[in-house]
């Protein structure tokens, strides 16, 4: 194949890899015991690719082609590097006495145990902050810089925190495998964290120009679909999937020609993604069916009824408490507490809600967290009460993190200050 094939060789080798690296570095993973191996002689394998396939054509499992020659690849650098094959032997014997390891048939599909990896990357013994960005490392297949764009710092840090990171797996022995029966009711909701963390950036961005992070969010989806593929009769799992879905729908109507926030009561419902609202509803169903619900199936069941309403005045606001009740008594915290308080302002009226939410005014956990004040003076705005909410405004203008948000207060702010309610 000349030079003008290139070009589309090395997009068909990108895409391959981004499809395919999880399940890539989790069976070297599973072989050899090491992240910084499998990272290394799977960077070799695409290189080999991009040399080989030009010429050869893409084989047609790409993927097995791409384990075989890392495997190849490994065993070539452990036969040169001795005492690094002894130290990996003894981790790999310490593993199989826990989980042995079965055989790749790399003559056929990519064998997956990317859920050994999941659990991996976000086991409790990694820092809260290094699980999100290892999973996305090792499971999304995002770059490092990639990564720490995600993370908005410099890719620099990011290396250091992964480093970090697969040091701490290695030092401390985490084992890559999946939780055992008795394990996974408390194991299985960390992951599920992770993944949601990523969403939530991607859905509502901490910090930045931008309210929505829509790659990052979409990333998420993926994580999800692949552990719902990987946990099918998991519950949980179905639940945090449907209720990403059920939020990433409305990604289009959410912000207007100019970046600037479009409120739900606004946001042109004609533009949500139907097909992703049906999939959404479809797992809540499946979640909240055969035992007591979760608090991912309870949160989807929420966004469900907003989703399928024709407007917000028609939505089932009393069922949106009901369900806010049923989740705060699985996960009590006062961020839940806050979204019930606004909830009942929508079913009873603004100064039912505005009790509630000063009743949190005590809550350290809500310092710093700017949705506690602008709900205040949203809800002070609505009764009249225009020096209040502009006070409410002020503070969390000073705790907002994204321009889209800073721009919404301050003109709720001018709104107030001028006295009309807007």
């Amino acid at each position: 194949m000349g030079d003008e094939g290139t070009p589309g060789i090395e997009r068909t080798v990108e895409s391959v890899f981004r499809e395919e690296r999880g399940r890539l570095l989790a069976s070297l993973v599973r072989r050899f015991g090491d992240l910084d191996l499998a990272e290394e002689v799977s960077s070799e394998a695409i290189e080999a690719a991009l040399v080989h396939w030009p010429v050869q054509g893409v084989p047609a499992k790409p993927g097995a082609w791409l384990l075989t020659t890392a495997r190849r690849r490994a065993v070539d650098r452990l036969r040169r590097d001795k005492s690094y094959a002894a130290r990996l032997a003894v981790l790999q014997v310490e593993a199989d006495r826990v989980d042995p390891v079965a055989p790749a048939d790399v003559g056929g599909d990519l064998p997956d145990e990317r859920l050994q990896l999941f659990f991996t990357c976000a086991h409790p013994a990694l820092p809260a902050e290094d699980r999100g960005a290892l999973t996305l490392r090792c499971l999304a297949g995002l770059t490092t810089p990639e990564v720490a764009r995600a993370y908005l710092v410099p890719a620099a840090t990011m290396a250091q925190r992964i480093v970090r990171a697969k040091k701490k797996i290695r030092v401390a022995r985490i084992p890559f495998r999946v939780p055992g029966a008795d394990e996974l009711p408390e194991r299985l909701p960390g992951v599920l964290q992770v993944i949601y963390s990523i969403f939530t950036e991607g859905y509502a961005a901490s910090s930045g120009p931008d309210l929505q992070r829509l790659d990052l969010a979409e990333e998420a989806i993926r994580l999800g679909r692949i552990l719902r593929r990987l946990l099918p009769a998991e519950r949980e799992v179905a639940g945090l999937l449907g209720l990403m879905l059920l939020i990433h729908a409305r990604r289009a109507a959410r912000t207007g020609s100019d970046g600037e926030i479009v409120l739900l009561e606004d946001q042109d419902r004609g533009c949500w993604d139907r097909a992703s609202i049906e999939e959404g509803s479809a797992l809540v169903l499946t979640a909240l069916t055969g035992g007591p619900p979760g608090p991912y199936g309870v949160q989807a069941a929420i966004a469900a009824l907003h989703d399928e309403a024709a407007d917000v005045a028609t939505t089932d606001w009393p069922q949106v408490v009901a369900l806010y009740d049923v989740l705060f008594a699985i996960t009590p915290s006062p961020v839940v507490a806050l979204n019930r308080a606004a909830a009942v302002a929508m079913r009873d009226g603004a100064e039912a809600g505005l009790a509630l939410v000063e009743e949190l005014d005590d809550e350290p956990r809500l310092r710093g967290y700017y949705p506690y004040p602008a709900t205040r003076g949203e809800l002070l705005r609505r009764l009249g009460r225009f020096s209040e909410a502009a006070a409410a405004y002020r503070e969390a203008l000073v705790l907002v993190g994204t321009e889209p948000e800073r721009l919404h207060l301050q003109r709720r702010l001018t709104a107030v200050e001028a006295g009309w309610a807007g």
